[in-house]
């Protein structure tokens, strides 16, 4: 006490003093740097255009801030702590929404070789919880793992919206709210297809939810603000634009994802992608990458989607589609010329099924659907997306082209039947075929006669045309994409029944190209081949 007491009173004397001893040298001090010139502001000496720049970047900062602080209280972590967590032989199995994806953090730092083997000597590796342990250790100790990403409130009662792959594997759902607020998931609804998910979680009082805005109206160069958890980091904010529209990236069955340059990084899975009026138009839900962080390329499902697949999966546990009933597949560039229709200008039908939707109403094969309701169609994942939402028992006008000319015709929605999805997927690859064989040379193709234990064989259902026998190497057939195993029924819209019909058909070719009707296990397209 008396020595703190006493080192006051010391420090206390030597404020005094310095204060008492230098009064008047301080005062001089003063003066002479009053009457020295003031150091110069930026801002005073620029021209007027530079400085309506600066304060026009300052709005944009401040637009960002404000709309950070409006949507933070609706983000939140959501963390899938799996029931068993395993380690298998050398292996650490991880969930899917491990935030490394079970590489190392660090890499591309001063730090990376601090975690690798290096010489001989041993490291540290890091475990899907954060933690680091000695290498190989975790392999002989199991341990819970768990995988971290984001979500967001969209429903005061406790509904968040997040991603499927954030969610999966089961355990325990848990939902950290951006107050510190912690609590358990009553409820997880899983979409697949769309790689969307709801949670619902109970008791959780002042939930502030976040609008959803109409991602239809978002264009290519808008600014964005993606938020999230990315590498566990909590409430974390990037900006960037919106780089594309409708991308099929190939890693759910139902694609239409924003494409953004704002930075994305594993964690963020789940989280907002957000307008500057506050509302959320995507949720991120993938990278492209190279080396497992930021590329500047990231994907996020369209709000409109969202909301739809979500509102499905809450009125009834699963997301009920519509359907049309055809085989489909994009307008390119040497298919327009022989459609009469533009390149991307519609979407090509390339099979119609029987006792669907699509049969009734009367769409053919080679048809080019342009419009469906009152949206133009562009791509297969549009005209998909468009057809699966349509309300049930509902009449669609659809523009479709048929042979150069638009006609009308009309959907009515119709509930897809139980597996009707999952026609085409076949488990085992087709025989091999080794009929007779007649060689098309300006074509470099050869074919042969198609009959019911030919189609059985090649699991492809089809009652007439010609299968192909043998493709010539850098031929027309080759670089068209046609192989071996694949059945022509058509040549420039015309049927072919045998061997001598199709060899008539490909002869009589305008312009030196045949539009062919080919068949696979996989389905029907329209093919364009030139003549060498």
């Amino acid at each position: 006490m008396r020595s703190t007491a006493k080192k006051r009173s010391m420090l206390l004397g030597l404020i005094l003093t310095s204060a008492i001893g230098f009064g008047s040298g301080a005062a001089y001090m003063t003066a002479d740097a009053s009457s020295k010139t003031a150091p110069a502001k930026m801002m005073d000496n620029l021209p007027a255009e530079t400085l309506d720049a600066i304060h026009s970047a300052n709005n944009l900062s401040m637009a960002f801030r404000a709309v950070s602080e409006h949507v933070m209280p609706s983000l939140v972590a959501i963390e899938n702590r799996p029931a068993v967590a395993v380690a298998k032989g050398n292996k650490m199995i991880r969930p899917s929404a491990d935030p490394f994806g079970g590489q190392n953090p660090f890499k591309g730092t001063p730090f990376e070789d601090m975690l690798r083997d290096f010489e001989g000597m041993r490291r540290f590796e890091v475990r899907p919880d954060g933690k680091m342990i000695p290498k190989g250790f975790g392999d002989r100790m199991p341990h819970r793992a768990r995988g971290i990403g984001s979500g967001v409130v969209i429903d005061a009662s406790g509904i968040i919206l997040t991603n499927n792959h954030v969610v999966t594997g089961g355990g325990e759902v848990t939902v950290k709210l951006n107050d510190g607020r912690e609590f358990v998931a009553s409820q997880v609804w899983t979409d697949p297809d769309t790689d969307i998910a709801v949670v619902k979680i109970e008791g959780a009082s002042g939930l502030v939810p976040a609008a959803l805005g109409n991602s239809d109206d978002t264009e290519i160069g808008d600014w964005v603000i993606a938020m999230g958890q990315p590498f566990g980091l909590e409430s974390s904010v990037t900006a960037g634009i919106i780089s594309a529209k409708h991308r099929g990236i190939g890693i759910t069955a139902r694609e239409n994802f924003l494409q953004t340059d704002a930075a994305i990084n594993p964690g963020n899975s789940g989280g907002p992608l957000v307008n500057l009026k506050g509302e959320v138009i995507g949720i991120n839900t993938a990278i492209s990458s190279r080396g497992g962080g930021n590329d500047g390329i990231g994907f996020a499902v369209p709000s409109n989607l969202a909301h739809w697949v979500s509102d499905q999966l809450r009125e009834h546990g699963t997301v009920k589609r519509a359907y049309l009933g055809v085989g489909i597949q994009p307008i390119t560039q040497a298919l327009a010329g022989e459609l009469g229709v533009q390149p991307r200008g519609g979407v090509l039908i390339t099979d119609v099924y029987d006792q669907t939707p699509a049969a009734e109403m009367g769409l053919e094969s080679g048809d080019v659907i342009v419009r469906f309701g009152d949206k133009e169609v562009r791509t297969p994942q549009a005209l998909q997306l468009a057809v699966e939402r349509s309300p049930v028992g509902e009449k669609i006008a659809v523009a479709v082209v048929r042979d150069g000319k638009e006609i009308s015709l009309t959907y009515r929605g119709t509930e897809a039947k139980k597996g009707f999805f999952d026609r085409g997927k076949k488990a085992e690859k087709p025989s091999a075929v080794e009929p007779d064989a007649t060689e098309i040379e300006d074509f470099g193709l050869e074919v042969a006669a198609l009959d019911s234990a030919i189609a059985k064989s090649l699991e492809i259902d089809a009652d007439r045309g010609v299968v192909i026998t043998g493709v010539e190497e850098g031929s027309p057939s080759a670089e068209a994409g046609l192989k071996p195993g694949m059945v022509i029924t058509e040549v420039d819209r015309t049927e072919v029944n045998d061997v001598k019909s199709f060899e008539a058909a490909m002869k009589e070719t305008e312009d030196d190209t045949a539009l062919l009707l080919v068949k696979s296990e996989r389905g029907s397209r329209f093919v364009v081949v030139k003549r060498n």
